[in-house]
């Protein structure tokens, strides 16, 4: 990108009163940004109001001081960063079928990304959920990813905290080598890492993947950003998996968005004692796929995206031969009362083995001295 190029695009973006449907407008009619400043104040009312008009022929408050930081951020690092217009080869397809495409993306991550249009050649799976799941929903994220991740597809999420955070972990931990493993859509400029402690995490998705953002660099993390950056994660996938999600979280929101961009919705259901698990159920009643493994996904999905084999772990059933204890426990949190009456262990011994199947990563401790079994390959 030429540093005209970038002035300009800026510049339509900073214009107050100038959003993203009538900056598609004036994109539409005139072409690139350069013809929309060229333009008379009558030829641009034809197409927005005089107010907007008037905004277009003056400079924004903060145009060059974000231009030439902009400009050394891009080329800094030339070959992992990238800022994709909607004119550009680059610019993901899937999300030009969607009714409200971003303008610009920062781009940044796995060099040959660019070279090779990884970004247009993946077939990506959002996968989103709590950011405060229960031990199981954690694993289950990272356990679906891996093995989606190792089947082909590229996960895409938020970086978020939880759910979204294990997602790309399990992906950078299953795709393979010189595939495009993950996407993380975030809420900030690309220059800031947000939550601070995926910092380790935004590196690792650099390398093997791709970090992408709507907003201009040095936007912090405002609230209002990331529920708009999640028709980004769902637009840019051919469906969205909700793991684990109370009945108001944002994970909804980029299921309701998928849905409405004709995408596939799939939910994980969990116990009805949970609330963490009360957002999936509510999917599923309005015709989400049911989803207990990664082939139920990849099935879904059609044949291109079903591998001949899928991992062991992807599959989310215990063995019939596993200890008396862990059948016992079930698949909902229980008190040591409850487990006592249904073995008839003593205290003692009830406690060794719980703790015991605890170092196996088995079992999880849940607030209020409950266990929960965690389902394993």
């Amino acid at each position: 990108m030429e540093h005209q190029e970038l002035a300009d695009w800026l510049q339509l973006l900073l214009t107050p009163g100038i959003g993203n449907s009538s900056a598609r407008k004036l994109l539409a009619a005139l072409g690139l940004p350069g013809n929309v400043f060229s333009q008379s104040h009558a030829a641009l009312c034809t197409l927005v109001g005089p107010a907007q008009a008037a905004a277009l022929q003056s400079e924004p408050e903060g145009l060059a001081a974000l231009l030439e930081y902009t400009w050394n951020w891009l080329n800094a690092d030339p070959l992992r960063r990238r800022i994709l217009t909607l004119g550009d080869a680059l610019y993901p397809q899937s999300l030009l079928q969607t009714e409200d495409p971003p303008l610009l993306l920062y781009a940044m991550g796995m060099a040959s990304a660019w070279s090779e249009n990884l970004l247009n050649a993946a077939s990506c799976l959002a996968v989103v959920g709590s950011r405060n799941p229960s031990p199981q929903g954690l694993a289950n994220s990272r356990e679906f990813a891996r093995a989606l991740s190792e089947a082909g597809l590229t996960i895409v999420s938020g970086m978020a905290l939880g759910v979204d955070g294990a997602a790309h972990e399990g992906a950078l931990d299953g795709a393979p080598a010189g595939s495009l493993a993950t996407v993380a859509v975030v809420g900030t400029g690309l220059d800031r890492v947000y939550p601070t402690r995926h910092r380790e995490l935004a590196q690792r998705i650099a390398e093997r993947g791709l970090l992408l953002s709507e907003f201009p660099l040095g936007t912090p993390p405002l609230a209002q950003n990331f529920p708009m950056r999640n028709r980004i994660i769902s637009g840019l996938s051919r469906g969205t998996l909700v793991v684990e999600a109370a009945l108001q979280s944002g994970s909804l929101i980029t299921a309701r968005l998928a849905a409405e961009q004709g995408r596939e919705v799939f939910a994980v259901p969990g116990s009805i004692h949970s609330t963490q698990s009360h957002g999936c159920h509510t999917l599923l009643k309005q015709g989400a796929k049911l989803v207990e493994s990664a082939q139920d996904v990849l099935e879904e999905l059609g044949p291109d995206s079903a591998p001949e084999r899928v991992p062991a772990y992807a599959t989310l059933t215990a063995d019939a031969d596993e200890p008396v204890l862990l059948q016992a426990l079930g698949h909902d949190p229980v008190g040591l009362d409850a487990l006592q009456a249904r073995t008839g262990l003593p205290t003692p011994e009830l406690l060794a083995g719980l703790m015991t199947l605890e170092l196996q990563g088995l079992v999880a401790r849940r607030p209020g001295g409950l266990f929960q079994r965690m389902v394993r390959a």
